[in-house]
């Protein structure tokens, strides 16, 4: 009966066939007929026309747009479209998240919704997480849209803002999450209309966010953030650094043990906090000789105490972060195990770790521009995104971002085996059995991929594999250089690959290897040449498919002999071979030696075996000590084991085992996506804030003359409004103005209005008082215009805006951040914080705008031109 109303209510399967029936079957009808069409460029030209100046839809254009997209791709790469691809795309189009599995191709995929939506001529931009998978993107599927008449930009981190213009001007743009904020942000920052890199007119038009989950969900806890140096000293982190060293770590108060908490200070994994106990307090008032730690003047050295605590206990080297080769404290992504290379922690905790490992100690940051990517991503006009797990986090992708999660079918069934979890009382009994497996597997000669959760884990277990004799590849963020080959060659036969998670690693896992990418190396080491360069696509696509021409496209690449021709095709017949040996054999196997606090990070990991149609198998090793299992596990289970006075080397094989896994991973989930929604909660405040000041900022930037002279005239009259409310309200009697308070306010900002009556206006109603101010200050802009010229003033005017405008916000985003740290403070007061935040919030702001427009209007009247 449930499997009857499951299938009744399966709206994922019902959204399935309808693409199926409105885009794959009438593309599949036009092929024969698109295979006619001589040039494609000008065929999909022709569709541009229709719809920039016919004003035609993009969703009418849906079916002969893929037919054309899917026959490039078959002329060009080589690659024609599956059906189930096509679905992808049409969700992508849609604004939806695809959710297709490991090995789909989802960089094929893309194409479909990339080219389509740049129809528009505004624009589309491909996101992903790392500088690698943006270039090789882009470069792998350039002969795509060439041969659509499209054009297609990278961005890299070291690009000139001159680079960057031309990338984002082309039709379609390859970048990372992080150097498309941080240009967004910049872009907001800049003095002049030709500093802008992103487009003018439609910056954010469409974007597919590729590892969806990966930026939207697990970097979306950290906001993006441009900093300038604070005038703050670094050298009390030392300081302190020691002074914790000296603090007694004790065990919280609990109920029915202890009323009190022991020793100085005590620390709650769960959330990364730590708590000094009055002891602890005593004792550092005694070694810092003050007074009160608590006190408004030592507030600065009771937050440096709290972060080096963090800092001490609660961040670990080699698995929150590295210290590269120059002494750089580097944070490592929990979620894919890389390098951030140029992020740091906020609010002095990145000092503090740089103190706790004695090494230099950057300048603490201001910060310039910040925003979160839940509201970064909301600005576009229209976005999707595509990963292999998004299913799980739906009810974020609805409520944050109102995308749906579109269930792609595999081309072919998935047939690999996951098998049940295998739990050990120790992490030594459990590494020491996840050994014992690699070793029997790898006599049979399977390929084995190894997920780990840190680097710690990925080095002990590649000691343990030495003194094994088993020979293996290791990737963590102390290797990403070899990253994309390591990956590419882990399903080989005997291969044996340590990886620190697997999220967004791009590369994919063929089985017995892969001969394109193998090949493409050489060809760049021996010759010189990208593998990217279309005659070396040419010539790999053709050996790859076995082409008799591949002889005759080797010899166009200069340098190429006949005999690395021959070897390029028996290294190809020879991982072929070895594809059909690894099936044999059973295919990948995953071995997870952790349970990641994510679900999605467990599947990307077994994702990696089974991909289209192959076999493969997938097993994860637990223990009580994990982390995971530590905080949030079942007692009764460890209390189980004991019972059964079981070692060791003795796993339980259990479904409430697996099931208590389970539940502490939802409790985890449910707890990062409350700290992601309490971020967005208080960014939400400042979102407005800042839709408010950068749309404005924009006018001004690139606006008219008019208009800046239009917005300099309204600021000068709230400012002459907001000093009459002030000194001489409307409502109240003349008895009661302060004229001469007025008088010098007003001179002390328009000096111009030296000659007018100020006396008279409480000779005058209310309102002709008010309106002969304002009329006076008219006339003193009117005169400052006949006396600087027009165009000057305007010129400059644009200049004082702007400058006013950051200067002010940047101070204003320091009040918030000093706001945002202690306002959780009024919770003791039985106030709800953020109902006080965004009351206080607003104030500020408000007192900010008031602020601008005085001091506008002070440098319009005042500002001298040189001669």
């Amino acid at each position: 009966m449930f499997r009857v109303l499951n299938k009744m209510f399966d709206n994922n399967q019902r959204d399935v066939q309808r693409l199926i029936k409105t885009v794959v079957q009438p593309v599949n009808a036009l092929e024969e007929e698109t295979k006619q069409i001589e040039d494609l460029a000008a065929a999909f030209s022709a569709l541009r026309t229709r719809v920039i100046e016919g004003g035609e839809s993009l969703d009418d254009l849906i079916v002969p747009a893929f037919a054309l997209i899917r026959e490039a791709s078959r002329r060009s790469i080589g690659k024609r479209h599956y059906d189930v691809q096509l679905i992808g795309g049409a969700a992508l189009h849609a604004g939806r998240i695809a959710e297709m599995r490991t090995g789909e191709g989802k960089t094929l995929v893309a194409t479909l919704a990339l080219a389509f939506n740049a129809l528009s001529g505004k624009g589309a931009h491909l996101v992903t997480v790392n500088d690698y998978l943006v270039r090789v993107g882009a470069e792998e599927m350039a002969l795509l849209y060439r041969a659509l008449g499209l054009t297609v930009g990278v961005i890299q981190r070291d690009m000139t803002p001159t680079q960057r213009q031309a990338a984002y001007a082309c039709d379609i743009t390859y970048i990372t999450n992080s150097e498309l904020g941080f240009d967004y942000l910049r872009d907001n920052m800049s003095q002049s209309r030709e500093q802008l890199v992103l487009r003018a007119d439609t910056p954010l038009h469409y974007a597919i966010v590729d590892e969806v989950d990966s930026i939207l969900v697990d970097e979306a806890r950290t906001p993006l953030i441009i900093s300038g140096a604070a005038e703050k000293a670094t050298d009390q982190y030392y300081v302190m650094a020691k002074l914790v060293k000296r603090l007694i770590k004790g065990e919280p108060a609990e109920p029915g043990k202890r009323t009190e908490p022991t020793g100085d200070y005590t620390v709650d994994e769960k959330s990364k906090g730590v708590h000094l106990t009055e002891g602890g307090i005593t004792k550092l008032e005694r070694l810092l000789s003050i007074d009160d730690l608590y006190s408004p003047e030592q507030m600065e050295k009771a937050h440096m105490i709290t972060q080096a605590l963090r800092a001490k206990d609660m961040y670990q080297k080699d698995t929150d972060y590295i210290v590269n080769a120059e002494g750089e404290v580097v944070i490592i992504d929990e979620f894919t195990g890389r390098s951030m290379a140029g992020r740091r922690y906020g609010e002095g905790l990145h000092q503090a770790i740089e103190a706790k490992e004695n090494v230099k100690i950057e300048n603490e940051n201001q910060t310039l521009a910040t925003i979160t990517y839940q509201n970064f991503f909301r600005l576009y006009t229209k976005f999707a995104g595509m990963t292999g797990t998004a299913k799980t986090e739906e009810k974020e992708f609805l409520d944050i971002y109102g995308s749906d999660v579109l269930v792609v079918p595999t081309n072919r069934p998935v047939i690999r085996t996951d098998g049940e979890d295998l739990v050990y009382r120790t992490r030594n009994g459990k590494y020491t059995n996840v050994v014992n497996e690699v070793v029997e597997m790898h006599k049979t000669g399977r390929p084995i991929l190894i997920g780990t959760v840190s680097i710690d884990t990925s080095e002990l277990l590649s000691r343990m594999l030495k003194e094994a004799g088993v020979p293996h590849n290791v990737l963590n963020a102390k290797y990403e250089a070899q990253e994309a080959s390591i990956v590419a060659q882990a399903g080989r036969s005997n291969q044996v690959t340590i990886a620190t998670n697997m999220a967004g690693r791009g590369t994919d896992i063929k089985l017995g290897g892969n001969a394109e990418f193998l090949l493409g190396e050489a060809l760049e080491q021996n010759f010189g040449i990208s593998r990217f360069a279309p005659e070396a696509e040419n010539f790999l696509a053709a050996v790859v498919r076995k082409d008799p021409q591949a002889l005759e496209l080797g010899k166009e690449i200069p340098g190429v002999t006949d005999a690395f021709v021959k070897q390029a095709q028996q290294l190809n017949d020879d991982m072929e071979a070895d594809h059909i040996k690894v099936q044999q054999l059973g295919g990948l196997h995953i071995i997870g030696t952790e349970r990641h606090e994510s679900r999605r990070i467990d599947n990307q990991l077994r994702g990696r075996a089974g991909r289209q149609g192959d076999p493969g198998s997938s097993r994860f090793f637990v223990s009580f000590e994990d982390e995971l299992m530590r905080l949030f596990a079942n007692d009764r289970v460890v209390g189980m084991m004991d019972r059964l006075g079981m070692d060791d080397t003795q796993p339980i094989e259990a479904k409430m085992v697996t099931g208590a896994i389970e539940k502490a991973q939802a409790r985890v989930e449910d707890r990062n996506f409350s700290t992601r929604k309490q971020l967005l909660e208080f960014d939400n405040v400042m979102s407005k804030q800042r839709e408010t000041v950068y749309s404005q900022r924009r006018e001004v930037l690139l606006g008219p003359d008019e208009d800046v002279e239009e917005s300099v005239e309204g600021m000068i009259a709230d400012f002459v409004e907001m000093k009459l409310a002030e000194f001489a309200p409307i409502e109240s009697d003349h008895d009661d103005w302060d004229v001469e308070g007025l008088q010098a306010a007003m001179l002390d900002a328009i000096p111009q209005l030296e000659g007018f009556d100020f006396a008279s206006l409480k000779t005058r109603p209310p309102e002709e008082a008010h309106r002969a101010l304002l009329e006076a200050t008219a006339d003193a802009f009117d005169a400052r215009k006949v006396e600087m010229g027009a165009g000057t003033l305007n010129q400059l005017s644009r200049y004082v805006l702007l400058q006013v405008v950051d200067q002010h916000w940047k101070e204003h985003l320091h009040g918030m951040d000093v706001l945002r740290q202690g306002i959780g403070l009024r919770g003791y007061g039985q106030r709800d914080p953020f109902t006080e935040y965004k009351f206080e919030a607003t104030n500020m702001f408000n007192e900010m705008v008031d602020t601008l427009k005085a001091e506008v209007s002070k440098f319009i009247f005042r500002m001298q031109v040189g001669g």
